[in-house]
């Protein structure tokens, strides 16, 4: 038997930052965003003994445990471990991580590993939880467990998937507002969108931080103002369908983003954006935190190709992606109950036999 979960990566459109304390507690912070068709996946396999071994299977690393033992964080593993801990785990078993994108690249990839950890856990141990509760608690393994700088939004994308307007003020006050946007706005989004890595990876913890420092800075506090108000505009332009103005408004976010912190950017990635806007694109922005990772540009239809060259002339390197309407999952995958190594077929004109 085998117990899977999965989570889907999220791109972020407009209010990126605003998420994280203190501004979300003393402001209040909004972001709207998607997941896509990207995931982060768990499986675990019981053991009848006493041990947990950990596979990543991205990284070829493994990590050994004994359910008579504290669990330590050594810098091994460590989102796994204290998913363990916080779950409870005191049966053996072997866990196996997996991960459509890199660290850093700026799609949340590790909260949403914790998501997948924690929904294949509480499928394993037949727990219950609902979307707000399964997410709190990836914010709380992550955030305040392992003390990773970081805000709300990676975790409550990944749990309830799709469109979404998420409203933060603080821990346990967080609102997700689905969005229900026509099929043809959707479709329409997504082929004038291009997704293309830059290359680099960031530490979005280290930039995290910055901007924290920042907050009392007037120019960084305005900007995360505007950032926030900017992803209100593009909900209502969003929900409308109003796709060149959405694509001007990525354009404004970004501009206002790189006030929050000198570490979001830098010269390669400016260069690899302002390329993609000469070549037509009206707007875009570097997902996550900053630093590196994944830029996302809106490009009409009749100049989207010539985009997509340039990008990848100067260095980039474009993804083939689509919107995931589905959040977190978990499923059981019971191949033990197959007994046997042949397959046979009665036909009319006789019978057949396969090994398998």
């Amino acid at each position: 038997m085998v117990i899977r979960g999965r989570a889907p990566l999220r791109v972020s459109f407009g209010g990126g930052g605003t998420d994280v304390a203190p501004f979300c507690v003393e402001q209040g912070g909004a972001i709207i965003g998607s997941t896509i068709n990207k995931y982060a996946y768990c499986s675990i396999v019981p053991r009848t003994d006493d041990q947990i071994i950990v596979h990543s299977l991205d990284f070829d690393m493994t990590v050994k445990y004994n359910t008579k033992e504290n669990y330590v964080y050594d810098g091994r593993l460590d989102l796994v471990t204290a998913a363990l801990k916080a779950m409870e785990i005191k049966q053996g078993c072997e866990v196996y991580l997996q991960c459509d994108a890199p660290p850093g690249s700026g799609l949340g990839t590790s909260s949403t590993g914790m998501v997948a950890l924690l929904v294949a856990m509480a499928r394993w141990k037949g727990i219950e939880m609902d979307g707000y509760r399964l997410a709190d608690l990836a914010y709380q393994v992550e955030r305040e467990d392992l003390k990773i700088a970081g805000g709300y939004q990676d975790q409550y994308a990944a749990v309830f998937g799709g469109f979404n307007f998420i409203e933060f003020h603080g821990r346990n006050n967080v609102v997700v507002n689905p969005l229900r946007i026509k099929k043809d706005i959707i479709h329409e989004l997504q082929y004038n969108l291009l997704l293309c890595y830059t290359g680099n990876i960031h530490v979005s913890a280290n930039i995290i931080q910055d901007q924290v420092k920042n907050y009392e800075k007037k120019d960084a506090f305005d900007a995360m103002c505007e950032v926030k108000a900017l992803a209100y505009a593009m909900k209502d332009e969003l929900l409308k369908g109003n796709l060149h103005s959405f694509g001007k408004l990525l354009d404004y976010g970004w501009e206002s983003k790189k006030r929050m912190s000198s570490k979001i950017t830098n010269p390669q990635i400016d260069a690899l954006y302002e390329e993609a806007k000469k070549a037509g694109a009206l707007g875009g922005k570097l997902l996550g935190a900053g630093g590196g990772g994944y830029l996302l540009m809106y490009c009409p239809y009749n100049v989207k190709h010539k985009v997509a060259e340039r990008m990848e002339q100067v260095g980039g390197q474009l993804a083939d992606w689509n919107f995931e309407l589905r959040g977190a999952q978990s499923w059981i995958a019971d191949e033990d109950r197959w007994d046997y190594n042949e397959v046979k077929v009665h036909l009319p004109n006789g019978d057949y036999k396969f090994e398998v």
